[in-house]
Order: structure tokens, then C-alpha cells, then sequence
């Protein structure tokens, strides 16, 4: 029976809330298909500040390094908003992305067919269908360039070398192959010698895949072709920024950002598996919170780290099988909708679906 030691960080706001539904649909997975999935829980975020006076202590380093991969929820919050910048509990996930080596964020961006409603564009555009995967580079770029205030004036580097391009766009190729084979390389190659260098090692990277359809787009009109035509795009391959701004309009596209998984992954199959969605301290402890998103990370972690496709595929079936029965969280409900549930209630239905 294989054993796969999973490090849980629940995170701060809605983080508690929505992480353990993903956690007890992996416990129904694990008794379906003759697994073990073992559960550490760390902190970090704002609620290791609170414990720690940290975001992110050692062992929680520690821990997640010692582990098979990485279940988060979210961080961060208004009480923290006041802290200085490096002390602040975002601090604590780009260093934990960084001391796990992981420099691939994988997002799908997919409208479930029960939620066409939900798609605030055209319907006939909503039709057309809605179906991509972000590769966003994620240890790298104005998020980790040279920083710093000089009196009246502030200043972040977006700085990228040809080994951090290279890699990532590797990533980008070797997804579309398994999909469409198309690869969208999104930059601002007008303006930025960054983005020019990113379309050149792009380009050379493109040789090795000749299946693979390349096209570069600017950001800017990337922004746009995301609203009128979604479906034109298969692999999103973009930097840190673009790729973070990007990948929440194409959430809110697919109706809604309680929806989208990620997957950020390196060299190993030891990956972090969270969803896209912020804290949400607005609405958390009420049970409103949508865990859809965390319980497709957890289907994303059993694919991506842990090889079990058909497992993976399950909770997705199940979801959408949820989704078909017209049950709904508050962000998703609409026409179809035929009852509004909670978050637990969510986690639930989905079990139940998953016993079937």
C-alpha cells in the first residue's frame, strides 16, 4: 500500500476552513484506491507571525522539504497589513517557493460546462469553451529583482537570465504536447530588454519542439484576447507578473476564482499545491468560503507528484458531478443553481459523490 507523506498549511483566513475539505477527500481517496496519506500540519503566514514573530519559520522549511508535497490554504490578511513589506506574510510563501526550489507554477484555467452561466462574457463566446493552463516562471522576475526606496523614490528589477527562461518554457512545451500543442509566450518585447531576451530563449527552446505551434503575444493585447476570444489559447507561458496577473482574469472568466487550482513545481516531483484565491478574511469562520479550488489542488498533487492519474480523475468527476446536480457555493450560484451550500457542505457532497 503506498504511503505518501503530505505537510499541510491551512494558512491564514479561509485557509482552516477550506484545507480540510481537501484533506478528508484525500482520506476518501486514500480508502478507495488502497493508499496512505499521512498529514503533518505547520504554520505560516500571518498565523505564524502570531505563534512565531515569523512568516516562516524553520520548521516549517523543514518540514515541507522532508515531505512527499505541499497542501497550502491561504495567507494574509488586513491585521498585517501595517507590518513592512519583509516582514509580511507573503514574505513567507515566496520564500517557501524559493527553499523548495520551485520555479514552475502550473494554474489550469477550465469553465466547467454546469457553470457557462457563471462566465461573465458573451455566451456565444462562453460556448466557444474555455480550457488553458498558465506556465508562469515563479522564482524569478520583479518579485525577486533588486529592490528598495531612495528617499521620494521606490524601485523593483525585473531581471531574468537565459537558464530561468529556458526552463520554464521547457515546462510550457512539454504541457502543450500532452494537450494542444500550442504555446502562447506572452511578453512586453516592444518596451523591455527582458522581454526581448524572454522571446529569444523562448524561440530557441521552440526548435527542440517542432510539433509545438508557437506564438508570442504582448501583454497587453494578451489582457484583451483573454476577454474576446478564450478559446484560442491551450499553454499560457508567461514571467512572474504577467503570468500572476493574467492567470486571475482568466479565473474570474471561468466564473469564478474559488474555482482555479495551482501546482508550482522544480526538478523533483515534490510540489506545492494551493488555490489562487487570496485569504479572504472577509467571509472567513462563516462557512461561506468555496473549497472547490484547494480540493482540485489536492487532484492536481495526486497527478502531478504522486502519478495517480485515475485518482486524480476522480475528484474531478466527482466535482463536476456535484456541479451538474446544481449545488452551488455563494460565488457560484446562479440560474442553475439548486441549492446554496456551505464550505463544509461543499467538501461533503463531493465525498458522497466520491463513495458512489
Amino acid at each position: 500500500m503506498p504511503n505518501f507523506n503530505i505537510t499541510v498549511i491551512n494558512g491564514d483566513g479561509i485557509g482552516p476552513e477550506i484545507v480540510p475539505q481537501a484533506v478528508n477527500v484525500l482520506g476518501v481517496i486514500g480508502e478507495k484506491f488502497g493508499h496512505t496519506f499521512n498529514f503533518e500540519n505547520v504554520l505560516m503566514g500571518g498565523c505564524a507571525i502570531d505563534e512565531f514573530g515569523e512568516p516562516l519559520p524553520q520548521a516549517t522549511i523543514d518540514a515541507c522539504l522532508s515531505s512527499d508535497s505541499v497542501l497550502l490554504g491561504s495567507i494574509g490578511g488586513l491585521r498585517w497589513e501595517s507590518l513592512p513589506g519583509n516582514e509580511r506574510p507573503e514574505v513567507g510563501l515566496l520564500g517557501l517557493r524559493s527553499a523548495m526550489k520551485l520555479y514552475a507554477n502550473i494554474r489550469p484555467a477550465m469553465l466547467f460546462q454546469p457553470l457557462k452561466s457563471a462566465c461573465p462574457l458573451r455566451e456565444d463566446i462562453a460556448e466557444r469553451g474555455i480550457d488553458m493552463v498558465f506556465a508562469r516562471e515563479l522564482t524569478g522576475g520583479i518579485y525577486f529583482g533588486e529592490r528598495g526606496r531612495n528617499g521620494d523614490v521606490a524601485f523593483d528589477t525585473e531581471k531574468y537570465s537565459v537558464s530561468e527562461v529556458r526552463r520554464i518554457a521547457k515546462v510550457a512545451f512539454e504541457t502543450a504536447m500532452v494537450r494542444r500543442k500550442k504555446v502562447t509566450s506572452i511578453d512586453k518585447a516592444n518596451v523591455l530588454d527582458s522581454s526581448r531576451l524572454w522571446r529569444e530563449v523562448t524561440s530557441e527552446v521552440a526548435k527542440d519542439y517542432p510539433q509545438v505551434e508557437l506564438e508570442h503575444m504582448l501583454v497587453d493585447n494578451a489582457a484583451m484576447q483573454l476577454v474576446k476570444d478564450p478559446s484560442q489559447f491551450d499553454v499560457i507561458l508567461a514571467n512572474n507578473i504577467f503570468g500572476d496577473i493574467l492567470s486571475d482574469e482568466a479565473a474570474m472568466i471561468t466564473g469564478s476564482i474559488g474555482m482555479l487550482a495551482s501546482a508550482s513545481l522544480g526538478d523533483t516531483k515534490v510540489g506545492l499545491y494551493e488555490p489562487i484565491h487570496g485569504s479572504a478574511p472577509d467571509i472567513a469562520g462563516k462557512n461561506l468560503a468555496n473549497p472547490i479550488a484547494t480540493i482540485l489542488s489536492a487532484a492536481m498533487m495526486l497527478k502531478y507528484s504522486f502519478g495517480l492519474t485515475a485518482e486524480s480523475a476522480a475528484i474531478e468527476n466527482a466535482v463536476n458531478a456535484v456541479l451538474e446536480s446544481g449545488a452551488r457555493t455563494a460565488d457560484i450560484k446562479d440560474e442553475s443553481t439548486t441549492e446554496v451550500v456551505g464550505t463544509v457542505e461543499m467538501g461533503e457532497l463531493i465525498i458522497a459523490e466520491l463513495r458512489k
